[in-house]
């Protein structure tokens, strides 16, 4: 690309840029258009005070694939796709064995998994939520695991160093991972930064990943990238799931389970 010193006309070709790739890099810009990263992060600054992009790691996501500033309570997400998500959490539960463990991270359809799950000794769950911890309570023989940390109210669920640090000491044979986004190219993502880095920590300590979701989340970017989606086992979703996440089931190498 030629230089490009005229502020409005770079700024609308970076306008142009977001709508067209969803995301753009400090870095590149500067060499496209042949300025200084500092003028470059000052765009991005422009664009962001105007609701056009949010800023991320290197450069800026827009607004249009991004939700980061809008993450409902968990009593407003109790309401939403209650059928599917019931039907998520009973064929993902449905997955577990006499002799598992478990990671159940937080929000609504990790509480639709914990209800599902049959009532056995030999099963352990590992959670990080207060309200599925409520419902395993409920349970005469699950064993349930809670990890400690500051208490988040929106959602009800524990993050922190604290949080953490406790899941290095356990191994565990599933984690069940509930998302606030899910796109092929961003990979799976969510609203808040302290989630996102337990959510990588689960996945370390786990054989195997399974993303639970209903369709709603496919195609939405969110702020905090937590992994690729080469790097989950198996997605559980409702039967909406556009055609392209069964051909990426196939391309990408992931089982998909649809219910």
């Amino acid at each position: 690309m030629t230089k490009l010193r005229d502020t409005s006309g770079r700024r609308q070709k970076m306008i142009a840029m977001l709508k067209d790739l969803g995301s753009i890099q400090v870095a590149e810009l500067s060499r496209q258009f042949d300025v200084s990263s500092q003028t470059i992060r000052k765009d991005l600054d422009f664009l962001c005070e105007r609701g056009l992009a949010e800023r991320s790691y290197g450069g800026a996501i827009s607004t249009d694939v991004i939700s980061n500033g809008n993450e409902p309570a968990v009593e407003a997400k109790q309401v939403i796709n209650v059928e599917e998500k019931r039907r998520i959490g009973k064929r993902a539960a449905e997955m577990v064995v006499a002799g598992d463990s478990i990671v159940l991270d937080s929000g609504t359809t990790a509480m639709a998994i914990a209800s599902h799950l049959p009532d056995l000794e030999d099963i352990t769950v590992v959670t990080n939520d207060f309200n599925v911890l409520s419902i395993l309570a409920r349970k005469e023989h699950i064993v349930a695991v809670m990890l400690g940390g500051q208490m988040r109210r929106r959602n009800m669920a524990f993050y922190g160093g604290q949080t953490v640090d406790a899941l290095d000491a356990l191994h565990v044979d599933k984690l069940f991972l509930g998302v606030d986004g899910f796109d092929l190219q961003r990979g799976i993502t969510t609203h808040y930064e302290p989630e996102a880095m337990l959510n990588r920590k689960m996945v370390s300590r786990a054989r195997s990943v399974i993303a639970v979701t209903d369709s709603s989340k496919f195609g939405r970017t969110c702020l905090h990238r937590i992994i690729d989606v080469s790097e989950i086992s198996a997605l559980v979703t409702d039967t909406d799931a556009p055609d392209y996440i069964r051909d990426a089931a196939k391309t990408v190498g992931f089982e998909l389970y649809e219910a």
